[in-house]
């Protein structure tokens, strides 16, 4: 099979992967070497659909000993089969680099064989790309489950970021769906990496030539909508898993409709909406405070389809508001809907001059619409008032101007119809908290 065929079975095979962001790493250029990876990261490319093709984003194989039900790639699928070469990606990731079609890998595998053969493939193409081609660019790889962690130290020390996909949020979803995996394979990788970063750390401290092992950090990817798990339980897991191991990131991909079985919904569609509000909710716990638990609880495990996370929680928790703008502290300001990190911190700073008015408030381009309802300026509130919860529910639904537009709401299948025995269990969220 020529280089042409292959790249073309297995950049398509690797497109569900969405495990795609900025480097987070630095290494400056030296001579003789081929690139750098810069701080800032990769330079953002976005497909149709929202999705990072900033990277050369390849699979090394799709021939894959394991059979998810879930996955384009599994044993069992008619597909078109390939696999690359050690030097084969060294030579396609430079030569796209010298075009300057990318700046870095992104490299994930099915399991060829067994996981440690696949994962010495993959340190023998860092190895090849790092010293026969002195490539210096971002490498980001996809650790194996399973395979031995001397195997994953040594990969370590070549790339930028390595990633173990958790793929689905609870036991009982990968005994249905992939019963060749289990969480404790999944688990005990991520806890090696985690504690090998940070003794590459303290190693940096007291020898600077010490070599660094992922410097860019690990993330994870989970499935969303191929099971019946709970957007709770997906949150619990996310917050435990950046507590416990201090992943950079944790994404979710809305489950494709690759094939037909019955432990899988029957969707046509991706649930793109529901992916989008966990990002959401996710960016809340990593940046504004919040836990799972505020914003979902056992009665309410769904989040809002027509809020954004932040407003839906606000509205549940009226009577901490109107916030004072020229006294409420930073950690309620970013509470506040439409205020964010960066507004929050603006007003931090100018209040200590000045008081701030409404006019101030639009001058940092603060969104008001939302905004208004849940503060005062100096006192005055300009939000409506003797406002019912449903009509503040109404305004600040996506797409509701201050003149009420007519809404038109799309028909969406809803949760429990697709899963009719939805459920809380436990799954490896439990092994994280170490409650049973």
């Amino acid at each position: 099979m020529d280089l042409h065929t292959k790249l073309k079975i297995l950049g398509a095979a690797a497109k569900y992967d969405v495990s795609c962001s900025s480097s987070g790493s630095f290494r400056k250029n030296t001579n003789g070497r081929l690139g750098n990876a810069s701080l800032p990261g990769i330079c953002h490319s976005w497909s149709d659909d929202g999705r990072c093709i900033s990277l050369l984003k390849i699979l090394l194989t799709n021939c894959c000993a394991f059979n998810c039900l879930y996955c384009v790639n599994r044993a069992s699928a008619d597909t078109p089969r390939a696999i690359f070469t050690p030097g084969e990606v060294a030579e396609l990731t430079v030569n796209f680099y010298r075009r300057n079609y990318i700046e870095g890998l992104f490299l994930s595998s099915g399991v060829f064989k067994n996981p440690d053969y696949t994962m010495e493939l993959m340190l023998r193409t860092v190895i090849k790309l790092r010293k026969e081609y002195c490539f210096n660019g971002y490498i980001h790889i996809k650790a194996i489950p399973g395979a031995d962690p001397m195997l994953i130290w040594e990969t370590g020390k070549y790339v930028d970021r390595m990633s173990i996909n958790i793929e689905l949020p609870s036991s009982y979803g990968l005994q249905l769906l992939a019963p060749q995996k289990n969480r404790d394979v999944i688990l005990k990788p991520m806890k090696f990496i985690h504690t090998r970063i940070l003794q590459s750390k303290e190693e940096k401290k007291l020898f600077k030539s010490s070599p660094s092992f992922v410097p860019a950090g690990q993330t994870t990817q989970l499935i969303v909508g191929a099971t019946g798990d709970h957007d709770l339980k997906i949150l619990r897991l996310s917050e435990n898993l950046y507590k416990r191991f201090s992943l950079k990131r944790v994404y979710y991909s809305a489950y494709v409709p690759v094939t037909r079985h019955p432990n899988l919904p029957a969707i046509s569609n991706p649930p793109l909406l529901r992916e989008h509000r966990l990002y959401q909710a996710d960016w809340l716990l990593r940046f504004y405070g919040f836990t799972a638990g505020e914003l979902l609880d056992e009665n309410q495990p769904l989040l809002d389809t027509e809020l954004d996370p932040k407003s839906a929680w606000a509205l549940r928790n009226l009577h901490l508001f109107p916030v004072e703008v020229n006294t409420g502290d930073y950690e309620m300001l970013i509470r506040v809907p439409g205020i964010g990190v960066k507004s929050a911190k603006r007003i931090i700073a100018a209040r200590k001059y000045n008081t701030i008015d409404y006019e101030t408030l639009k001058r940092f381009g603060i969104p008001l619409k939302r905004a208004r309802h849940f503060i005062t300026c100096r006192g005055r509130y300009y939000g409506e008032r003797n406002i019912t919860e449903t009509h503040l529910r109404y305004l600040l639904m996506s797409g509701r101007t201050e003149k009420h537009e007519t809404h038109t709401k799309g028909e969406q299948l809803s949760f429990q119809s697709l899963y009719p025995h939805a459920f809380i269990s436990n799954d490896i969220c439990t092994i994280l908290t170490g409650e049973m």
